[in-house]
């Protein structure tokens, strides 16, 4: 796993979502808009990490459109189990 890849794509979800919570609490203008920007943005960190949790440093490193895009997908390989 490259670590510190994951741990980038983390943080920055968490510090999205944090965010996000906080412009729902402070702002009555907050709506579906707002929220749908959001949501992709902590989305695309999320699935990022686990997308390319095991590329290589050099992989990751310039990046390209295409890897960009296929990262950000939602995963196709974690089963998603209801709790």
């Amino acid at each position: 796993m490259n670590r510190d890849w994951v741990l980038f794509h983390l943080a920055e979800a968490a510090d999205a979502l944090r965010q996000a919570i906080e412009e729902i609490k402070e702002s009555p203008d907050y709506g579906d808009p707002e929220f749908a920007v959001d949501m992709q943005h902590i989305y695309h960190h999320i699935n990022t990490a686990w997308n390319s949790r095991n590329s290589e440093p050099s992989d990751v490193e310039p990046g390209s459109d295409a890897l960009f895009t296929a990262w950000s997908k939602l995963p196709v390989d974690l089963e998603m189990m209801a709790l």
